[in-house]
């Protein structure tokens, strides 16, 4: 990727917007899903709200997901739950049954110096068994 040597040049340019899958929960909550790696990590480290919940399946493959968090509000059960099958849908778990899920608030998700795009450490996991779904149509 060119853009660390372009800003040193004086270019402007700014790295594409990471392309996401965007759902809306039945409560009007959104929920965002990276689509590649890089994706991911811009989700995760740099669109991502400290009282967001960041979403990933366990022990395999797939997106990071996070559950947009309107101020002053917190999250129920059920919202992270809906919220942690669309993480499962978008992971190689897909056609499994329940799936395990990490969540936590996004401001327990880091980047470990030196790894590489998509990877991340996250402190204070809470664990929910979901069947991969995305919500129901608006």
């Amino acid at each position: 990727m060119c853009y660390p040597r372009a800003m040193a040049r004086g270019d402007s340019r700014r790295p594409p917007e990471p392309r996401l899958h965007e759902h809306v929960l039945p409560n009007g909550w959104t929920v965002l899903a990276g689509r590649t790696e890089v994706d991911n990590d811009r989700l995760s480290l740099k669109l991502a709200r400290p009282n967001d919940w960041w979403f990933h399946v366990r022990g395999m493959p797939g997106s990071h997901v996070v559950l947009r968090v309107p101020a002053g509000e917190e999250a129920d059960r059920a919202t992270l739950k809906q919220a942690a099958a669309v993480a499962a849908y978008y992971s190689k778990a897909r056609s499994g049954g329940v799936t395990p899920v990490s969540a936590t608030l996004a401001k327990h998700v880091s980047k470990p110096r030196g790894a590489r795009p998509g990877t991340v450490e996250i402190r204070r996991e809470l664990v929910l068994k979901v069947r991969p779904a995305l919500p129901p149509s608006e």
